[in-house]
């Protein structure tokens, strides 16, 4: 789906919709990597197998269709494909049964949830440029907590750590010494880099050091988590629930696995109960701006031990024509959906005009 004329795929958004012989639809989205185009490949194959399926049955459908295409994965495409297609079936469930997601998942804890401004792009940046944007979203969006971002060449290790930890000051400095920030390196160092900016953070009392190293070399990313007094977070890139158990494993003890890459609703619940057994922080990452967000809003509502707001990434309105009532933030939180499944109104002409 490109919402806007010209969309790069990073900006793109991979939807799927799911029919019954009812009438009623249910709406998910997949991994936007690549714009989700690796995904919706492979959901295109999924159809055959859903024809005449029951959507109540979407931990026997999912758990099916992963061992059907094991051998791509399983992480990547398939799992992503999985997420949207596991996420619509909730939220036909909720259609058919006339309640939210959450209900169906044993109910909200809370009704508002509070959110992190996750500010990306800061890789390319000089600090006052980088100050700038962060002091715009601090401002207008009240958010609980700031997370800043490096989206940065993961080939060039260590390239400019100076400049990063020059950075992490001047945003400690702009919002005083007891707001709540978050470090996201986006696994630009190495184990010695990732120390040494580690001590920096633990001195300017940011929260959390997200993904320091490669997310594939969970060796090191559990090093580094046990060497450094920070919480060190990861597994926003892990798809399965064994590869989060092998994190939490290594040492790392806040993992941030991701509902449109980790299989939607029914995954993010598995690694909720893993979490809860190993005394880890579930803190899921979340980057998309539409279905992928309030899906995430309604698992962490069924959280007890919520310990850390939602991520709300760089914010975009280019899916409010498609879904106009889209939840806007107010007052650092995100009112939780009340309406039957997801919650959202779909305007299937606007998301029609506007495929790919």
């Amino acid at each position: 789906m490109a919402w806007r004329p010209g969309d790069p795929p990073g900006r793109r958004t991979a939807l799927v919709r799911v029919r019954t012989d009812s009438g009623l639809t249910g709406y998910g989205e997949a991994s936007p990597m690549m714009g989700g185009d690796h995904s919706l490949l492979v959901t295109r194959d999924f159809s055959a197998s859903l024809t005449g399926a029951d959507p109540f049955d979407q931990a026997v459908i999912q758990d099916r269709l992963l061992h059907r295409y094991i051998k791509l994965g399983p992480e990547g495409a398939v799992t992503g494909a999985l997420a949207a297609l596991d996420i619509a079936l909730w939220d036909l469930k909720g259609k058919i049964l006339g309640l939210p997601i959450h209900k169906l998942m044993g109910g909200a804890w809370r009704n508002e949830l509070p959110f992190y401004a996750s500010v990306g792009g800061n890789a390319e940046r000089g600090v006052d440029e980088m100050l700038r944007v962060v002091e715009a979203r601090w401002t207008s969006e009240k958010p609980a907590a700031i997370k800043i971002r490096w989206d940065g060449d993961r080939t060039r290790q260590d390239y400019d750590i100076p400049g990063d930890i020059a950075k992490a000051r001047a945003v400690r400095d702009l919002v005083g010494p007891d707001y709540p920030l978050a470090f996201d390196a986006n696994n630009q160092y190495s184990v010695g880099g990732a120390i040494r900016v580690g001590r920096v953070l633990e001195e300017l009392g940011y929260l959390w050091f997200e993904e320091p190293v490669q997310h594939y070399d969970v060796r090191a990313m559990g090093e580094v988590a046990q060497r450094l007094d920070i919480t060190v977070s990861a597994a926003e890139q892990t798809y399965t629930t064994q590869a989060l158990v092998d994190m939490i494993s290594a040492g790392v003890r806040m993992v941030q696995p991701d509902i449109v890459k980790m299989g939607g609703i029914t995954g993010l619940m598995q690694c909720a109960a893993i979490c809860f057994a190993h005394g880890v922080e579930l803190v899921p990452h979340q980057t998309q701006p539409g279905i992928g967000h309030v899906a995430n809003l309604h698992l962490l509502s069924t959280i007890m031990h919520n310990t850390k707001p939602a991520e709300f990434a760089d914010p975009d309105d280019r899916m409010l024509p498609g879904i106009p009532n889209m939840p806007r933030p107010s007052g650092g939180c995100f009112a939780l959906p009340q309406g039957p499944g997801l919650g959202l109104d779909f305007d299937d002409a606007e998301i029609d005009a506007r495929r790919i």
